[in-house]
Formats: C-alpha cells, structure tokens, sequence
C-alpha cells in the first residue's frame, strides 16, 4: 500500500501501482479485470501476481458506471419473513448460492418480499438495476413478482418449476413426481396399504406433483384412491400437525404417511405420539427433502434427498449464461431415497 502525506494512512492500493508491480501497462491490468481479453498468458499471470501482492480490490462502483452493470445478484424470497428462519431448506439454498457466486467473486443480496409494499419495493429496486439478474426463491407458483420482473427484461432464475409459464423463465428443480414415486413404493415396500399424504401447496408444481407421484404408484400397485388419506397443507410444521390430526380422524385404520416436506413431516410426528401412534411400528412415516429437519427427528425421518448444492450450482450457472445472453433454460435433477428409523 501507498502512504498518504497527512498522519501516515495507508492508501488503498491503485490500479497504477498494479501496473508498476507487474512490469505492464494500465490498460493491460483494465483488461485483465475486465475478463482478460487480448491479453497474453505471461501478462495475466504477472497482473494477477501483482493484485495478491498489493492486496488491489477492484472499485465496483467505478467498474459499474462503465459496464452498466452492477456485479451483483439478488436472492428474493417471495414469503413471510419467518419462513427464512423455520424452513431449513431457505437457509440451504441461500448458503449455497452464495457460495456459488463467490468462486465468481459476485456478492449475493438476500432480498425478503412476504407482502404487497415489500413486493412493490423490491421490484422497484431490481428493476432500477441495481442487481443483474435474481435467484428467485418460493413455495408457491402464484407469484407476481417472477412475473412483472421477466416482463422487465431482468435476468431470473427460479428455484422449482414454475405453473403456466412455459420455457419462458428459467428454472432449476428436483424431479418431484419421480421422488414422491420412490418414497411410495418404499412404503409399499413395508407391506402398508392405507397410505396418507399431506401435499405442499396444490398452487405450485412441487404440491401437485407430489401429490400425482403418490396417486400414480399407488394405482400401479391396484391400490384405490381414497380421498380421506389426502389432504393438503403449506409446508410448514404447523401444517404437517394439522394434516396428520386430520388424516387420523378421517382415516383412522392409516398405517403410513408421506408427508411432502420434512419439516411438516416433524409435525406430523407430534400428532401421530398425541394420538398414541407409535412411528414407524403403528404408522411409518416418510418425508421430502432431506434437510435437517429429518436428521433432528426421533425417530430420524426415511425422506427423499433434493440435492440442494446441485441446484444452487446450477441456479447460478444457469442466470450468469442468461446475464451473458443466453436463453433461458430449464434443469430437472433426480432425487434419492434416503432410508432411516421411521419407516
């Protein structure tokens, strides 16, 4: 570092003194920090030597002005803001995209939009561009953010199928339907037939095809639908506790139950003990997600895994090719069951 003329502080670092310590011009070191094209191996070498040397932070606010571009990505949870801190999954997702976009060297804005002045603030903001482009995060499809923001031309990505928009907005998501087909034919598997299920949300792909997952299996088996093992709940723990008192009250001769996420799984639990219930003796319970609301269960929750690092990898690789000016593209990835204690 520079020393300035007045008490002795340390300036930060210049590009002029990048230059010096490389043995190159400022220009060449403009073009390597902006994606080193024309520039000789030898010269990007020595360029990078001399920024580690230095400790050279590049001025995004003047890289910004001459880009147009702000070098930055939004996360934008489209829910109540103590969903961030009850879903485990939220918390999952915004670690790993964050971890992502700092092998880019990209900081990650966590954005939380759960009501109307929220949502209009916030898509203010993005369309003012002061990101290039959003990681959109939500449990529900009916989300007129997504919406208003690819109609504005912004960059988007989002995590989970979207309803009625067709190859429109990109997207990134585990195989649903092919997941819930493996947690049902597991429990199958264990000789029970009079299986429940508490769906996620019936206005978003993953409630609906989970729930067509669970009715798919068991019509293959000769198993007939019965409407009193389904009901419907929105993925939180209080849901799951309610979605289970219900089942047992309409069916009580239920012997499993595959509960659409793990966290309502957890509440599932608590009804089946109040009821006397044993798991998975009495009624065998089978998850969705593999977070660590299975592992902290007693007993630890059976659940299908989503692989979460894949999908926020491929959530940022799939947003900085649509920044770079690619077309949007859809990604599905397999799930795995995961088999533990209660069932």
């Amino acid at each position: 570092m520079t020393m300035s003329n007045t008490g002795g502080r340390r300036k930060p670092p210049t590009i002029h003194d990048v230059a010096r310590e490389a043995g190159v011009s400022r220009g060449t070191v403009s073009r390597v920090l902006n994606g080193g094209h024309y520039v000789s191996p030898t010269a990007q070498e020595a360029v990078n030597a001399a920024i580690r040397k230095t400790g050279y932070v590049v001025n995004r606010h003047a890289r910004s002005l001459i880009t147009g571009r702000s070098d930055s990505i939004g996360f934008l949870l489209t829910e109540p803001q103590e969903k961030l801190f009850e879903d485990p999954n939220f918390n999952v997702l915004l670690r790993c995209c964050t971890q992502a976009l700092a092998s880019h060297d990209i900081p990650l804005l966590l954005m939380l939009a759960g009501t109307e002045d929220e949502r209009r603030r916030i898509t203010r903001y993005i369309t003012a561009g002061h990101v290039d482009g959003v990681l959109v995060v939500s449990s529900h499809s009916a989300d007129p953010v997504a919406e208003e923001l690819r109609q504005a031309g912004v960059p988007l990505v989002q995590c989970g199928k979207p309803m009625g928009r067709g190859s429109k907005v990109s997207y990134v998501a585990a195989d649903d339907r092919d997941g819930a087909r493996d947690m049902v034919r597991h429990l199958l598997s264990l000789g029970r037939r009079r299986i429940g299920v508490v769906t996620g949300p019936l206005d978003s792909p993953g409630g609906v095809d989970r729930l067509a997952g669970y009715k798919e299996v068991l019509t293959e088996a000769g198993v007939e639908i019965d409407e009193r093992l389904i009901v419907s709940g929105d993925y939180s723990r209080a849901s799951g506790e309610a979605g289970a008192e219900r089942l047992l009250a309409q069916a009580p001769d239920m012997d499993a139950v595959f509960v659409a996420s793990d966290l309502m799984a957890q509440g599932a639990l608590t009804a089946l003990r109040r009821a006397g219930r044993r798991v998975p003796e009495d009624v065998a319970l089978g998850g969705f997600d593999d977070s660590t609301a299975a592992t902290e269960s007693t007993p630890a929750l059976t659940t299908i895994r989503q692989p979460y690092d894949r999908i926020s990898n491929e959530m940022v690789r799939v947003l900085l090719a649509q920044i770079g000016g690619e077309d949007p593209a859809a990604v599905i990835l397999p799930t795995e069951l995961v088999r533990r204690e209660s069932a």
